[in-house]
């Protein structure tokens, strides 16, 4: 690997409203290297990323690419300057093909006419050189998520991109996708290409990079080799101190405080599923995709009301109707928060007042500026949302800290039920650690907490119960911190595993 710089940065500074998000930031990326770039939500990361690629113009500070200064105050200049990013959304048009897809806007003309030999003669040759297995006439519609992956990154090549940044790429891929985006990248490597890798993952992060620049609040605090570095020593520097080790605990289990869900079906999704969630307990719900953990706690909540049998909440029957179930104390931070938890354009104020308009109003109908000010202000503070500025949208805001905002509006009301669906999705260890506190806290005081989640190691270690669904059905359940990660994994795949059993 070369030891040459493809990008520098030198003391790059950026505020917002009088607030400073990146101090002296200096980036150093090698050409032919894979970097990551990791720090908490809201450690200045993405700030830095979009300065990079010309979104945002910094306020001091320098940029140099190939040992050559450059000003990037556009996109536009990014993209002269060799430099392109791969969001977690991709920018592809599905019904499209590879080839007009890497060619859209910019197509190659003969005769007045897109040469479309040509484009694909120039497409075919970068999935030659690189390796990739593509076709240059592939609908993406009807690719998987790995080969989309491929085609924004043949994107970004087709522009004679130098350094590629790519921000959780793997977020919605699978296992085999997600090594099949390694191997890529390794190819990429390479070639010469420089990579700038933003993922929360350690474990990817051990795989794939070569070096790691951590940041935290606004500042690099060091830069370590990732084949050598102890991932403890990334998570201290990440968040400023060691993790507190948290080993099983007993929970004070209320037995007259308790959901009971009796023979709940629902199409060919759910299947005569019993259970009961009792207050002071934190209940994990494991399970493949599509086993119907989704479902399950979207029909408690009142969001699903067609299913049969029952749902009923110290005996007595619970709302189908979800307004009427938020009076009654329950909350809900959905799957997807930016799609289903937030309202992007409106401020950090008015996400975390919104489902408590009825606390707010005087005589339920005009809501009390002051009082909604002031509760806001309180849950801000609270729940440490990042930056503190209660009217800025909280589209701008870090994927850990627009959590926090969401879980901030229904910790702030003090509600006696709490259902979360995959609460830490794209959430950094640092934050993490704070949303299991929050949860845990509400658990001690009474609460009756409902938690699905993909990740083995949070059920596993944050539950007391774990529930296992597998084809609509209650599959196995593990009580009294028996869960490991084996045997849930298993039991998600139909395997019957002891209690008890070792990764």
């Amino acid at each position: 690997m070369s030891e040459e710089l493809i990008l520098r940065t030198e003391n790059v500074c950026k505020s917002f409203n009088g607030i400073q998000v990146l101090k002296n930031v200096n980036l150093e990326i090698k050409k032919g290297e894979i970097h990551a770039l990791m720090g908490e939500n809201g450690a200045g990361k993405s700030t830095i990323i979009k300065i990079i690629t010309g979104v945002y113009t910094k306020d001091d500070g320098e940029i140099y690419v190939d040992g050559k200064h450059v000003n990037i105050n556009s996109r536009q200049d990014a993209a002269a300057a060799g430099i392109s990013v791969i969001y977690q959304e991709l920018s592809l048009v599905p019904d499209l093909t590879v080839t007009e897809n890497i060619f859209l806007g910019h197509e190659i003309m003969k005769k007045g006419l897109p040469d479309r030999k040509e484009m694909r003669r120039q497409v075919q040759a970068l999935i030659d050189k690189y390796g990739f297995i593509i076709q240059p006439d592939a609908v993406v519609a009807s690719m998987g998520m790995a080969q989309r992956q491929m085609t924004e990154i043949l994107k970004a090549l087709s522009t004679e991109a130098k350094l590629l940044i790519m921000d959780e790429p793997t977020t919605s891929l699978s296992a085999s996708e997600t090594e099949q985006l390694f191997v890529t990248m390794e190819g990429l490597r390479a070639h010469g290409t420089s990579i700038l890798y933003i993922s929360h993952r350690l474990e990817e992060i051990y795989r794939v990079t070569d070096r790691l620049t951590i940041m935290r609040n606004g500042e690099v605090v060091g830069v370590v080799d990732s084949k050598t570095v102890e991932p403890d020593t990334v998570t201290t520097l990440m968040i400023g101190h060691e993790l507190e080790k948290t080993g099983a605990r007993v929970p004070n289990i209320n037995e007259n405080h308790y959901i009971e869900v009796k023979d709940l079906s629902l199409g060919n999704l759910l299947h005569d599923i019993n259970f009961k969630a009792y207050s002071g307990e934190i209940l994990g719900i494991g399970g493949l995709v599509g086993s119907g953990r989704t479902e399950l706690v979207s029909c408690i909540y009142g969001a699903i009301k067609t299913y049969k049998g029952s749902i009923t909440l110290d005996g007595k029957p619970v709302s189908k109707n979800v307004a009427t179930n938020i009076r009654n104390g329950f909350g809900m931070v959905p799957e997807d928060r930016r799609t289903q938890g937030l309202f992007p354009q409106l401020s950090i104020l008015r996400n975390i007042t919104i489902s408590s308009y009825d606390r707010l109003a005087f005589g339920g109908a005009i809501v009390n500026g002051k009082a909604e000010s002031e509760h806001a202000e309180k849950a801000i503070a609270d729940y440490d949302v990042r930056p503190a500025l209660k009217k800025l949208p909280v589209q701008n805001l870090s994927g850990g800290n627009q959590q926090k905002v969401v879980l901030g509006r229904w910790l702030s009301r003090d509600v006696d039920v709490l259902i979360l669906d995959e609460p830490t999705v794209g959430v950094d260890v640092g934050v993490k650690a704070e949303l299991y506190g929050y949860m845990r806290k509400l658990a001690d005081k009474g609460a009756i907490i409902i938690m699905v989640s993909s990740d083995l190691a949070e059920l596993t270690d944050v539950s007391d119960r774990v529930l296992v669904l597998h084809n609509g059905t209650i599959f196995q359940e593990f009580r009294d911190h028996s869960a490991t990660q084996q045997a849930v994994l298993l039991a998600s795949s139909g395997v019957a595993a002891k209690e008890g059993d070792v990764l």
